[in-house]
């Protein structure tokens, strides 16, 4: 297999395994309103998670070519890892209730964008570190991200929680990215 195929297998697997929240969350606080306001508190939450994916990748992707960061980012992925194999793999999910405000859209959309600012990190880490510079690869992660957020979150969940497989998968992907990173930092510091 090139090198190109191995990294796009290695995105696809992160992204299922990490696009899925992002889109619980969105529909968990659209599930507060009505339908006439569930509709734009959605699109105006998947508007700003959007935005919030493509600046973080730029920047994220910008530090990993700074010498000392990739071994943070794959310490921080080694902790997803970890994180990941409790939540998917064992399945202690907690199920969490939002406490949603919902007089506002303001409110609800500012709400997706907080949940959206601290579980997407994770993703593009993942996506970037994977990506090895690849640019064409790494749009192709952050669109895969994107479109899994908006349209397939509760299927890929429920493909998850039927085939552990998928999980082992994205896990493994996700740990192979952080020793990578790691490893690339070792050496250059070393």
């Amino acid at each position: 297999m090139t090198e190109e195929l191995i990294i796009l297998t290695q995105i696809i697997f992160i992204d299922l395994v990490l696009a899925g929240d992002n889109a619980i969350i969105i529909g968990m606080v659209a599930s507060k309103f009505d339908p006439h306001k569930r509709k734009k508190i959605i699109f105006w939450g998947i508007s700003a998670a959007v935005l919030l994916r493509i600046l973080f990748t730029l920047i994220t992707t910008y530090l990993l070519m700074i010498t000392g960061l990739r071994l943070i980012g794959g310490i921080l992925l080694l902790y997803i890892c970890y994180k990941l194999y409790v939540d998917v793999i064992k399945g202690q999910i907690e199920k969490k209730d939002i406490k949603v405000d919902n007089s506002s859209y303001s409110k609800a959309i500012f709400t997706i964008i907080m949940a959206d600012v601290t579980m997407s990190l994770d993703n593009v880490l993942s996506v970037a570190g994977a990506a090895k510079g690849h640019f064409m690869l790494l749009i192709f992660g952050l669109a895969l991200s994107i479109a899994l957020m908006a349209f397939a979150a509760n299927l890929i969940a429920r493909l998850i929680e039927k085939y552990k497989w998928i999980g082992w998968l994205g896990l493994l992907a996700i740990l192979v990215v952080a020793i990578d990173l790691i490893y690339t930092d070792l050496k250059l510091i070393l």
